[in-house]
């Protein structure tokens, strides 16, 4: 299933009990700054069609367009806590950057530093985004979703 939006919009993935947004990166060669526990700073480079896309368990739409926000315009790094670290409990909001993101309920928060993995509800989980040109791709047909003005 083809989802096309522009650079200026988001789509939202609304599942039973959490929603996922999605934006573009929007610009070419961005670098995005990984901060790990272990005091390692990483950069990843990133093209203009590669996706942001941030999960949420509150539904929280503002929440979304925030963390895209911080991500792709301000260079906010994204922090990686070790699968100990007493915030992983608390984390109601997860981000995932690159080429494609696969949602996934069966893990658990906090203990997949691969960028390619993001927890997700339940009803969302199984679904594969994969960036094109002109939006995204999913493996599967979900039809509650919408897209919006960024």
């Amino acid at each position: 299933m083809d989802i096309d939006f522009s650079y200026d919009e988001i789509l939202f993935l609304e599942g039973e009990s959490g929603l996922v947004g999605i934006i573009k990166v929007a610009k070419d060669n961005k670098m995005l700054f990984i901060a790990t526990q272990d005091n390692e700073e990483i950069v990843q480079f990133l093209e203009k069609d590669d996706i942001i896309a941030v999960s949420n368990f509150k539904k929280d739409k503002r929440a979304i367009r925030s963390q895209a926000y911080l991500t792709r315009e301000e260079d906010s790094p994204i922090v990686i806590l070790n699968k100990d670290h007493p915030s992983v409990k608390r984390l109601s909001q997860v981000l995932s950057v690159g080429e494609r993101v696969n949602l996934n309920c069966n893990i658990v928060r906090g203990t997949h530093p691969e960028q390619d993995v993001l927890c997700s509800c339940d009803s969302l989980s199984g679904i594969s985004i994969t960036k094109t040109k002109s939006g995204v791709r999913l493996n599967r047909v979900h039809e509650n979703y919408t897209i919006e003005e960024f």
